[in-house]
């Protein structure tokens, strides 16, 4: 079989992609921002701006860029030149504060930062604190008012794109393209390295599953410092297609217009976003039919929403996948087999291999709960800087320096080889001698109607261990109660699965990524 088009480059350099599709069709749209569309031509243009004034400041190959905005075309034009100069993107959250904004700086010694003036409460004061920074490149008004020694160039002063004399830096696919700042359960974020190599190969598998051409248009309302949004972006630009950047979805109503404006063909969305989709349906109906595809990940999509999901995207195919930023993606589920097997997450993407092993490393039988394991080039290459971590994470594999990334969650497969995900390590519930897998629970919960939102936490019990506890947010006029949703939980789950207190609550802490923050949501319930 012939190699794929976006795979017929000698060095997997990520950034080729942006060349390779510019020299395709530069006046194709590669970008909506806002208000403006760009081309390929202009982003190039962009990109190669960023390149410049990177190279001017002296920047090295390796050296780290902090790019710290909103969803716009800088953030874009921004990560792209940062590689064509040689060097490794860092995506920060715009609603990353002060102190984590610092520690990031810190930890990855950044040779630049590129950010709004908007946001110059959270970074201004760090200017002159940074040993290693050389350079802030900033938009929004155009001046900064920081005392800094570190030279400040608003961005609509970046120099004219200019070749350097010996050409720009060599870069290999081996080279480090970008460390992904993740959180963990305590602690610092850590930075997950990934190279060009493993995001080519990651962009491909994904852009092969998901069936993805060049004629599709993509719409991205996630941060682009969360991995599942950012491979909009690159999977957007390895085939030239059009991608709708929002900077959330935070004004459904607006995101809505653009689907049908744009004639949006792919939606991407975690399960806080389907449910506002689902609320908003049951309202007043919505119907988007030139959306072909909708992906969920992030957390586990209710079985419920998709009937719904289907009648507001009528000629959309539905994939549910599972993946970790320290590997980007793991596994999807055929959208042909989401009836069929409606609570898997599927198999492993294409060209990679997933392992579900007990504690002494063999693999475990169908229905047998297990650790899961990814073998593939899209695995990363560790922790920034953090030996001990890595070495939690990568274990050694079959043979002399092979590695398989250890998730540390709980999966099982049936006896077709599909996956079930049944819970992070630290969600694992230990009640009454037995393991409670709080998506098993919180799988009843949404079939209940009534239900919009649930979450299942642990909480300490001297008699069980751990009490199982569920949140539970109701639709709007619900008349839903707690012994109603007992009763139907104890006809569905094991007794030591049903939940001991339901808590009806207003609302829930979510992540940035759109996740229920369970460990936030304990504290403000003094769980």
């Amino acid at each position: 079989m012939a190699l794929p088009t976006y795979l017929r480059t000698a060095d997997f350099c990520l950034h080729t992609a942006l060349t390779r599709s510019t020299a395709a069709d530069p006046a194709k749209t590669c970008l909506v921002a806002g208000r403006e569309s760009y081309s390929y031509g202009q982003l190039q243009t962009l990109a190669f701006q960023f390149a410049t004034a990177f190279m001017q400041a002296g920047i090295r190959p390796g050296d780290r860029v902090i790019i710290y905005l909103d969803n716009t075309q800088f953030c874009a034009a921004a990560l792209f030149g940062t590689l064509i100069a040689g060097g490794v993107f860092v995506i920060v959250n715009p609603q990353t504060k002060q102190d984590k904004l610092e520690y990031i700086i810190r930890d990855a010694e950044a040779f630049a930062l590129v950010t709004d003036t908007h946001l110059a409460g959270n970074f201004v004061l760090l200017l002159d604190g940074s040993n290693s920074l050389k350079g802030c490149y900033f938009s929004g008004r155009e001046n900064l008012d920081a005392p800094s020694s570190i030279p400040a160039l608003p961005l609509s002063q970046l120099p004219a794109p200019t070749t350097p004399p010996n050409g720009w830096p060599l870069v290999t696919g081996a080279d480090l393209a970008a460390l992904i700042y993740t959180s963990g359960s305590t602690g610092n974020p850590k930075g997950v390295m990934m190279t060009h190599q493993s995001m080519v190969f990651a962009a491909a598998s994904l852009i092969e599953y998901l069936r993805l051409t060049p004629d599709d248009v993509i719409i991205n309302v996630l941060p682009l410092a969360f991995d599942y949004g950012l491979y909009q972006l690159l999977m957007s630009v390895t085939l030239g297609a059009t991608l709708v950047l929002e900077r959330s979805f935070t004004y459904p109503g607006q995101i809505y217009a653009l689907l049908d404006a744009h004639q949006v063909t792919t939606f991407p969305g975690v399960p806080t976003v389907y449910a506002t989709l689902v609320t908003h349906h049951r309202k007043k109906p919505l119907c988007f039919p030139s959306v072909r595809r909708i992906t969920n990940t992030a957390a586990a999509l209710p079985e419920e929403h998709i009937p719904v999901l289907r009648e507001i995207f009528p000629n959309a195919m539905v994939f549910k996948m599972y993946g970790l930023t320290e590997c980007k993606r793991v596994c999807y589920l055929e959208p042909e087999l989401a009836f069929s097997k409606p609570n898997s997450v599927g198999k492993a993407i294409p060209g990679t291999e997933v392992l579900v092993l007990d504690a002494d490393g063999r693999p475990v039988p169908p229905n047998v709960p297990g650790i899961l394991h990814v073998r593939g080039p899209h695995v990363m290459q560790g922790y920034w800087r953090q030996p001990e971590l890595t070495r939690h994470m990568l274990k050694e594999g079959r043979f002399p320096g092979d590695k398989l990334l250890c998730s540390h969650d709980w999966f099982k497969t049936d006896a077709d080889g599909y996956l079930y995900f049944l819970g992070r390590s630290d969600d694992i519930i230990k009640s009454r001698g037995e393991k409670v897998s709080p998506i098993e629970v919180e799988n009843v919960l949404y079939s209940i109607p009534g239900v919009l939102t649930a979450a299942v936490v642990g909480t300490p019990d001297p008699l069980l261990d751990s009490a199982v506890v569920a949140c539970v947010i109701k639709e709007p006029d619900s008349t839903l109660t707690e012994a109603e949703v007992r009763r139907i939980c104890l006809s569905r789950l094991e007794n030591f699965m049903v939940p001991s207190r339901i808590i009806f609550v207003d609302d829930m802490p979510k992540t940035s990524t759109g996740k229920v923050s369970k460990k936030e949501l304990k504290a403000q319930l003094n769980l």
